[in-house]
């Protein structure tokens, strides 16, 4: 019988085993999301400017809503913009 060690295989096989998400908040005790750090907040947003949603950050439901709020003003004072092509 063939060990692991002999066995070839096309794809690397620990490529479809996905990390476990967490909310980087609650990891990093932030509690307070300042929509005055525009740079902070282009991890939450896509290439068009649009907010990225909890399946996809990992964030908990209450910090997915301090952070929304928080592009929401960001955008309201002009510091993010609304739409954008390319914006990372």
């Amino acid at each position: 019988m063939a060990s692991r060690d002999d066995i070839k295989f096309l794809s690397n096989p620990s490529l479809g085993q996905n990390r476990k998400k967490y909310c980087r908040f609650r990891k990093f005790g932030i509690k307070h999301i300042d929509f005055k750090d525009p740079d902070f907040l282009l991890q939450f947003i896509n290439e068009q400017g649009k907010i990225l949603p909890r399946r996809i950050t990992g964030n908990s439901l209450k910090y997915q809503r301090k952070m929304a709020t928080a592009i929401k003003r960001a955008r309201h004072l002009g510091m993010l913009p609304y739409v954008a092509d390319l914006l990372k």
